[in-house]
């Protein structure tokens, strides 16, 4: 009997550590108009997209899809996926409250960011060359930020929403357009930093 009630709280124990991995896995599902991006969601799918002139930026299994880091009033969220093949980062970074831990992360909820503003910075670093973006017009709207619990306990943050931008490159205007993101941030994906 000892042995039975020991296997199942073995049991008990794998399937709960497996949750979060499968909770931490990118799923894309095609959007309806245009199958080369994920659809909305408000699910923590750990999937973004958006068009990036003629390419494709999408999260990807292989990197992490989002990372946010709250240094000194700014919050720092970063959109880590792939383009042509080759990893991209997409960092929106904004004055916001204070927040100190990962669940304060749901004061985005309903929050639009003007890009233009002169608070704001965006920046791309692609192959590890960064560059910040002359922005001409933009927004990052965290349309819901929810709380997800698994048996009463807290498992991560849901962000989700929509972003567009245009910029100079090059002299001449570029843009990412149809964004939309749907990412679960715990506090591994989160960090403060202060200095």
């Amino acid at each position: 009997m000892k042995k039975q009630i020991s296997l199942l709280f073995l049991l008990f124990i794998l399937l709960y550590s497996c949750a979060d991995d499968i909770l931490d896995r990118t799923i894309f599902i095609p959007d309806e108009n245009n199958p080369n991006l994920p659809t909305y969601t408000e699910w923590g799918y750990n999937s973004f997209g958006a068009i990036y002139e003629r390419d494709y930026f999408l999260a990807s299994n292989s990197i992490v899809p989002c990372k946010i880091m709250y240094v000194n009033g700014q919050l720092h969220f970063a959109l880590q996926g792939t383009i042509r093949n080759n990893k991209m980062t997409l960092l929106f970074i904004f004055p916001h409250e204070t927040i100190s831990v990962y669940t304060q992360l749901l004061t985005l909820h309903d929050v639009e960011i003007d890009l233009n503003d002169d608070a704001c910075i965006v920046k791309i670093i692609e192959d590890d060359v960064e560059k910040t973006l002359t922005v001409l017009n933009g927004k990052l709207h965290f349309k819901r930020a929810q709380l997800l619990t698994i048996d009463d306990v807290v498992s991560r943050v849901i962000l989700s929403g929509v972003f567009e931008l245009q910029f100079l490159e090059n002299i001449f205007p570029a843009s990412i357009s149809n964004g939309r993101f749907d990412v679960g941030i715990t506090n591994r994906d989160f960090f403060v930093q202060q200095f």
